[in-house]
């Protein structure tokens, strides 16, 4: 159920608001890790290649989408913690709509342009047509992962993030048995993969809506879904589109990435796919804590209470830098038996296990990025963000051509290239930080 955050004592709402959202992306990655799991042990190394080499791209439409449903989430957040119910219906009905035609488009798009956009992203020839068809499947189910991370993120921003958690539950579970059966029983290799995806999506999209039909009076709008307020629309863009460029952006940066690491060849593709996968795993909680002190900042902020802004954003910082400590232990000890989740195949292994050992010492630097990103998404200042993860992204990939190119580094390049990028981002992001700190005393 909703809850509002604007009362009682923070840290105890925001470690229980972090931990279902921490737990939902961990589900969310589960069942996309449960595809290179299942395709890299029954199918073989091509196929995981090729899966991989569609992710970035699946990646970076999907969280154009999800940045579009954060942005309108800020917005319900302020309104809710202003008690502007009105306004805030009129809001969540256009963004529905925008969402919903916005997400058709890219859809097209895509189905149309997937062989010339992976032949751009320099996939190798061998496994290009397989990666198409996959890349287009997983399309056909982009509205219904649009309409379940609208309603998510707007539950969310109303102090609910339990009851997204549980859907996203049955759906990875869906997705695990859809996953088992067409892949291992029916043969179907990589469209099983990419089957048992959409149909999970779609489900996660009907328990939502069901679940806000009967129980969140404020949502169950009825005729009213069809409100589209230009005006509001205006301020959706502002916020949305602001936050999808930032989210782009970062997957633009490992679009490049990608692109660098197809230069060499099946085994580091195959490796890289692994590594996404395990990265997202370690670092994806990490902006799960900076969302869970947006929304609780974005309440405090519509409803004036400023100095409670200030302490969530402490405490959160606090859980970011305790997260990034434990999970860079974790992998300096388990990088190997990891690896081994999705490969067999030893050279694979030793590639992802040489990128590993190194990231993991450097997991606190983003865990603090993450926590200033949170921050100043509560406070509506989505600009900062975006140009923080423009300095990220072009100093990350360009470190990595000189790196791998230059240098001669390989898969240990990247690990390097981040640092740089995360650095820059600090770099970018501190002196905003103080001056906001400076005004507030």
């Amino acid at each position: 159920m909703t809850n509002d955050m604007t009362q009682g004592k923070i840290l105890p709402i925001l470690i229980k608001f972090t931990i279902p959202l921490v737990l939902g992306n961990l589900l969310q990655l589960t069942y996309n890790a449960v595809d290179s799991i299942i395709v890299g042990q029954y199918v073989g190394k091509e196929a995981l290649a090729a899966v991989g080499t569609s992710n970035p791209l699946l990646t970076l439409i999907i969280l154009f989408v999800q940045g579009i449903c954060l942005g309108a989430g800020i917005l319900v957040g302020t309104l809710y913690g202003a008690k502007d119910y009105k306004t805030l219906k009129r809001e969540v009905s256009t963004a529905m709509i925008s969402g919903v035609v916005f997400s058709l488009a890219l859809t097209v798009i895509a189905l149309i342009a997937a062989p010339v956009l992976l032949r751009i992203l320099q996939v190798d020839v061998s496994i290009r047509a397989e990666a198409a068809v996959y890349l287009r499947i997983i399309m056909c189910g982009l509205v219904f992962n649009f309409i379940y991370n609208f309603f998510a993120s707007t539950l969310r921003a109303m102090g609910d993030s339990k009851s997204p958690l549980c859907f996203l539950g049955i759906s990875a579970v869906i997705n695990m048995i859809g996953d088992l059966i067409f892949v291992v029983c029916f043969s179907m290799g990589t469209i099983g993969c990419a089957v048992s995806t959409v149909l999970s999506e779609v489900l996660s999209c009907l328990l939502c809506w069901r679940y806000i039909k009967r129980k969140i009076p404020i949502l169950n709008l009825g005729k009213q879904w069809k409100i589209f307020d230009r005006v509001l629309l205006k301020e959706i863009i502002q916020y949305g589109f602001v936050s999808a460029l930032q989210q782009s952006t970062v997957q633009l940066g490992k679009l490049g990435i990608q692109g660098i690491v197809n230069t060499m060849g099946v085994t580091a593709t195959a490796a890289f796919t692994a590594i996404n996968r395990i990265d997202d795993y370690a670092y994806i909680p990490e902006q799960n804590i900076g969302h869970a002190m947006t929304s609780v900042m974005a309440q405090n902020r519509g409803a004036g209470e400023m100095k409670r802004v200030s302490t969530a954003f402490r405490l959160g910082m606090y859980i970011e830098l305790a997260y990034g400590a434990v999970l860079g232990i974790f992998l300096l000890f388990f990088a190997n038996p990891v690896m081994h989740l999705f490969t067999h195949d030893e050279a694979t292994v030793q590639m992802g296990e040489q990128y590993l050992h190194l990231i993991a010492l450097m997991y606190t630097v983003p865990a603090v990025t993450n926590g200033i990103q949170g921050y100043f998404r509560g406070m509506g200042d989505l600009k900062i963000t975006l140009w923080s993860s423009l300095f990220n992204m072009g100093a990350r990939v360009f470190a990595c051509v000189l790196l791998v190119f230059v240098c001669k580094m390989g898969i240990t390049a990247l690990p390097w290239a981040y640092l740089i990028g995360w650095a820059a981002m600090m770099l970018y992001e501190l002196p905003f930080l103080v001056r906001a700190s400076s005004r507030r005393v």
